[in-house]
């Protein structure tokens, strides 16, 4: 292992990547402390103090590095341009134009790219404007106004410094993908959840007995191995390609497979899903304290989440069942979305090529949904286990689990990739990698 990181430097090309991408996160973690003009800086240190924010508060700060709870100028963090790419990734199921363009190449994928940036934009604007209406109201700050001189010119500084920063944000994880190593946007978000670690781990070792503690260390552990070795998995469904003769030419007669992972959605499901489940809650912070609106928050308190000793969020039994629900429904939505049998079997067809022991049309379109929908089952029922088990463990000690199920699905999920990339690079200049 030492020498697979003596290596890695050793090769310069290689050590220049590393090394810029290790300059970005300092650039970007840089940035999470600079707070944006106009808020109260010791109001906004009691709020970082006094851990009572929300679940949806909670997973924002979790996904920005902490940046949200201290007001900086990269409070959104990233997860306006995952909205974002989400959006336009179901528009192009629905609308034929986004389709095609994803088809044509490289030059169809710019275009979508620009799409997604102004899409973000207008995100960023949209949450910003809420947040800024949020933390001046109190309602997620646990009664504490950030925003105290709530002016229409000192709202539009704060949002549009917000705004910017989330631009930057942008910029800065596409310079990763360029002149790195990983996608960048993914690295960006994964350095978000582990700069959170320390903190996250003291508050569970501060309200929790010491055999908690370590149980949940544990489970996380093997979470993460489970989900190394469940990313891993595949069925892979065998292609044969018949022979053609060209001239003096023989075409063909080559055989291969089509790979369809166990996990074919990734983090998605369980993204889709915990926002939705954050959204009742957010619409229960806006409405009235008296009358009917008194009546919605405690139903929602009650059934979507609670609060535990130490203030934490710790969500209800209702509450991990609905996502478990949810988390199965949006791997099958998802995956459905991803891999279209009607269209690999046409693809197939077209190729000159079929699978063993199968019709080519609609029998080899049968098959390959039978095939997606028994592997989808576990992969889904997967999903779900890993999203809820830290909920679930929360809730039967009532102690504050703030590593969520998804940000163990992202660190893992990346630093499999990013070690994957940096295996390849490794294996072209005939050097033994981290797998190999």
């Amino acid at each position: 292992m030492l020498s697979v990181f003596r290596n890695m430097f050793r090769i310069k090309d290689l050590r220049n990547k590393i090394l810029f991408t290790l300059f970005i996160f300092g650039v970007y973690r840089f940035g999470t402390a600079i707070p944006v003009p106009g808020v109260d800086l010791d109001r906004v240190q009691d709020f970082a103090n006094n851990q009572t924010q929300s679940g949806f508060v909670g997973i924002l700060n979790l996904f920005s590095g902490g940046a949200l709870e201290q007001m900086s100028v990269f409070a959104l963090g990233i997860m306006p341009y995952i909205t974002a790419s989400i959006i336009m990734q179901l528009l192009a199921v629905v609308i034929p134009r986004l389709q095609s363009l994803q088809d044509e190449g490289e030059a169809g994928r710019k275009v979508v790219t620009q799409w997604t940036r102004y899409l973000t934009v207008g995100l960023a604007l949209l949450q910003s404007t809420g947040f800024t209406f949020l933390f001046h109201s109190g309602n997620f700050t646990g009664g504490i106004d950030l925003i105290p001189n709530y002016t229409t010119q000192r709202v539009l500084i704060i949002v549009l410094t917000m705004t910017a920063g989330t631009a930057m944000i942008m910029w800065l994880g596409e310079l990763i993908t360029q002149r790195g190593v990983g996608n960048g946007m993914s690295l960006i978000i994964f350095v978000s959840i582990v700069s959170q670690l320390p903190s996250q781990l003291g508050i569970l070792f501060a309200n929790s007995q010491p055999y908690q503690f370590w149980v949940v260390v544990l489970v996380m552990i093997g979470l993460t191995v489970g989900i190394i070795f469940v990313d891993q998995g595949q069925r892979r469904i065998p292609i044969q390609f018949s022979r053609r003769v060209r001239g003096r030419k023989v075409l063909g007669g080559q055989s291969t497979y089509i790979p369809l992972k166990v996990n074919m959605a990734g983090v998605i499901p369980v993204i889709f899903a915990t926002s939705i489940m954050y959204f009742p809650v957010l619409v229960s912070s806006s409405l009235p304290p008296t009358g009917w609106g008194q009546t919605v928050r405690e139903f929602i308190d009650n059934n979507l989440l609670t609060t535990g000793s130490s203030g934490q969020f710790s969500p209800s039994l209702v509450y991990i069942f609905i996502l478990g629900l949810l988390v199965v429904f949006f791997t099958y939505f998802y995956t459905a979305i991803q891999f279209d049998p009607e269209r690999q079997a046409e693809t197939i067809q077209r190729q000159g090529g079929f699978i063993p022991g199968i019709r080519p049309g609609r029998a080899t379109v049968r098959h390959l949904e039978h095939v997606l929908s028994r592997i989808t089952l576990p992969g889904s029922l997967y999903l779900a286990l890993v999203a809820v088990l830290p909920s679930i463990i929360g809730w039967f000690w009532n102690i504050p689990v703030g590593l969520s199920g998804v940000s163990i699905l992202i660190v893992a999920g990346v630093a499999l990739e990013t070690m994957k990339q940096i295996e390849s690079q490794l294996m072209m200049r005939n050097y033994e990698g981290f797998l190999s």
